[in-house]
């Protein structure tokens, strides 16, 4: 039986905060008075005042609560109910104009109860409306609920004074057993979720967290939600518990709950038709429309969700789209893509730069007994058109999976890798460096368009969207590793030997090194890459290993020379005397797409633990700081490598080392160049695209010539430009 209380009509609009929770010598007013920022001096209704706007078919308890402003102008007020204390500001005769929404300024034919509302607002039909603030010049038209309890939390995972644990918000992410579940707040970043899901075994960290998470926010009861100067609502259901900034537009919402919606005139938010949103933030230049359901969910800054997408438990990172398909439980950084109804994301962490294709289901089989599987994929992840994947599986950076149903779980280590399922012959074949040799457009395109796409109006925390960075090299320091033992494998197995693990290194070293045809030979076999009894086939290891190797040494070449460009040197004795005696390649952890040495993660956690850092803006201020540091120290990580790979100590890095590195990375740039152009003149040449039109003139004006293409014309700009500052440098060392 629904239980209907009945109350005195006297009684609507007051008592809006129990009397146990109102401070000794306050009001149910007092947190309305400090949230009301306005600056509107109020008076009482005059006597004609009063009797115009009973005229105009208006009500009010008690219309000495009902205060307003000096310029306000009763006639634009009709057809209105008040109850409580209701503020009003400025009212004056003219209308505003919105998207094609024409509408006077006033209020009209809506029931305002305890509310305070700015100056020139546009309110009609506003069904039901209380305790909320309105900024300046907002228009709200055909709502059927606005309203705010006194225990909202605005989609903040806190408690309110009276409160029992039972009622707290937790987001479930990356694991569907709940054991990573963390406290959403406003402004959480990427990073944050992250460490706060991943180092589970340590419980004082843990608790930190939650202690950072309770102090940002107030448990006082009394809140009133708030809508930002210039925003527009029309025609919504039903928004109750929610907080939404400056400039925001919703448009045919049919329920926006426990919400915070942070906007603001440069950075403006949208929300559209037939969106469910419960339990969540939306971060600032954020757009949602037609038909979303997200409960439970954070948004990073400019961020969209299309077309009848679903996301829930789940943390969507910074400059990402989600539309028409199903993320659950998951953890995705900045830079996320999925667009296709059909495909499907449950129980990940994918850590950006990440492109989900139609029928992909990532994490729907779970073969423990229980749903706690996980995945966790690198930057730049892809699985292809309907690849199935099982728990749990790890993928190295910008891993592309070929479509196929995967049988058992799988660890890729090496990044930058083609996996194929090939049911034919029962094998897992893995191509690593596939996107240098056959997809440099796609790879090299991609950098650039994460770029132009982060619309975050502070970056000061650096996002790393170059593929060559400190992760991704580590990573193929350790493939060179893997390559040199498994070719090593596959040589003793052919020839028979027992070899140590020693022995099968120099080996692999040497047939890589000096005879890579007869390497080429060899069937290399990898081992721990599936979770099966079938064989893991690695191809093209030869060139995969030359192209790692090239690639690191590009690598720390391009930040040599980017340092040498920054400090202004001119000679060899003074980039000597600045260069690091010692360099350590450290490893490197993906922290929200921020790229932190793990050593200096290390130092975050034992600062939060032992109490030197004390709260969420304090983490943040780390992540500021590593920022600024990035450069050097991924300068010195650069360096290390490249003196690694080089197999030459600091001492022996010389003047005409350093000469002979910079006229190999303009051989390398000049192929990287070459490559990007290559790969894209496939598409022309290829027969089975070009059969769908009858002239080439048609092809052009369906996908554009060749040569107008402006990423390919930038590239060999680019290169152009590459060549003369290395030429440059050459002649200014030589002297």
């Amino acid at each position: 039986m629904n239980i209907i209380t009945k109350k005195a009509i006297s009684d609507l609009g007051y008592g809006f905060i129990a009397k146990a929770y109102i401070p000794k010598g306050k009001n149910e007013y007092y947190l309305r008075n400090v949230q009301n920022r306005s600056g509107i001096r109020y008076r009482k209704l005059t006597p004609v005042e009063i009797n115009l706007l009973e005229k105009n078919d208006n009500s009010s308890d008690n219309w000495n609560k009902v205060l307003v402003s000096d310029a306000f102008d009763p006639t634009l007020v009709k057809r209105c109910s008040f109850f409580g204390l209701v503020r009003i500001g400025k009212l004056e005769p003219y209308f505003h104009e919105f998207n094609n929404l024409h509408m006077p300024v006033g209020l009209y034919n809506s029931t305002i109860i305890s509310c305070d509302i700015g100056d020139n607002a546009v309110i009609d039909n506003v069904s039901f409306m209380s305790h909320y603030i309105i900024g300046n010049d907002v228009m709200l038209v055909n709502i059927n609920e606005l309203a705010t309890t006194d225990h909202s939390k605005f989609g903040n995972g806190v408690l309110k004074e009276g409160e029992s644990e039972s009622v707290r918000i937790w987001m479930e992410i990356c694991n569907e057993n709940g054991g990573r579940s963390i406290l959403p707040f406003n402004e959480m970043q990427a990073g944050d979720a992250w460490l706060w899901s991943k180092y589970r075994d340590d419980e004082k960290l843990l608790q930190k967290f939650r202690e950072f998470t309770d102090k940002k926010f107030d448990t006082r009861r009394g809140y009133y939600g708030k809508i930002g100067d210039r925003t527009v609502i029309k025609n919504c259901k039903i928004i109750k518990d929610t907080w939404i900034g400056s400039d925001a537009y919703l448009k045919g919402a049919n329920k926006i709950k426990n919400l915070t919606i942070n906007s603001s005139p440069d950075s403006k938010s949208q929300i559209g038709e037939g969106c469910e949103l419960v339990n969540g933030i939306v971060g600032y230049g954020c757009r949602i429309f037609y038909g979303v359901k997200a409960v439970r969910f954070m948004m990073g800054s400019n961020s969209q969700l299309k077309y009848g997408a679903r996301l829930i438990n789940s943390y969507l990172g910074d400059n990402s789209t989600i539309s028409c398909c199903e993320v659950l439980n998951s953890l995705l950084f900045p830079a996320h893509e999925q667009h296709h109804n059909n495909s499907f994301l449950c129980a990940a962490t994918v850590l950006g730069q990440s492109n989900m294709a139609a029928g992909a289901t990532i994490g729907s089989n779970h073969n423990s007994r229980g749903a706690d599987g996980e995945i966790i994929a690198g930057r730049g992840f892809w699985p292809g058109l309907c690849v199935s994947l099982k728990h749990n599986s790890k993928f190295a950076s910008f891993t592309l999976i070929a479509k196929g149903d995967f049988p058992a779980e799988l660890n890729i280590p090496i990044p930058f890798s083609l996996v194929t399922n090939e049911t034919g012959r029962d094998k897992l074949v893995i191509m690593p460096g596939y996107w240098f040799m056959y997809n440099m457009y796609a790879l090299a395109r991609n950098e650039g368009k994460y770029i132009s796409r982060d619309k975050r109006l502070d970056k000061t925390q650096v996002i790393e969207y170059d593929f060559l960075a400190p992760d991704s090299i580590n990573e193929m320091f350790d493939s060179l590793t893997l390559f040199r033992l498994f070719t090593g494998k596959a040589w003793a197995k052919k020839n028979g030997k027992t070899l140590s693990e020693k022995e099968l290194l120099k080996k692999g070293t040497w047939l890589l090194e000096q005879d890579p045809e007869e390497a080429t030979r060899l069937e290399i076999l990898a081992e721990g890459f599936e979770n099966s009894k079938r064989p893991v086939v690695l191809i093209k290891v030869p060139e995969a290993y030359r192209l790692f190797k090239e690639l690191i040494r590009y690598y720390g070449t391009t930040q040599l020379i980017r340092f040498i460009e920054n400090a202004r040197i001119t000679d060899w004795k003074k980039l000597q005397n600045l260069l690091p005696s010692s360099p350590v390649r450290t490893g490197w952890k993906n922290i929200g797409g921020q790229l932190i040495p793990e050593p200096a993660i290390q130092s975050l956690i034992r600062s939060i633990r032992n109490g030197k850092i004390n709260n969420w803006d304090e983490v943040h201020a780390f992540y500021q700081k590593e920022s600024s540091a990035y450069a050097d120290k991924k300068r010195q990580q650069s360096l290390a490598a490249l003196l690694e790979v080089e197999q030459i100590s600091p001492s022996r890095f010389s003047r005409k080392i350093l000469l002979q590195l910079l006229e190999k990375s303009i051989q390398t740039k000049e192929w990287i160049t070459a490559g990007i152009y290559e790969s894209r003149a496939k598409d022309y040449r290829n027969p089975f695209r070009k059969m769908v039109y009858d002239t080439e003139a048609e092809m052009e004006k369906v996908i554009g010539k060749l040569k107008d293409n402006s990423f390919i014309l930038q590239q060999q700009e680019e290169l152009k430009s590459f060549r003369q500052q290395v030429t440059q440098l050459i002649a200014q060392f030589n002297k």
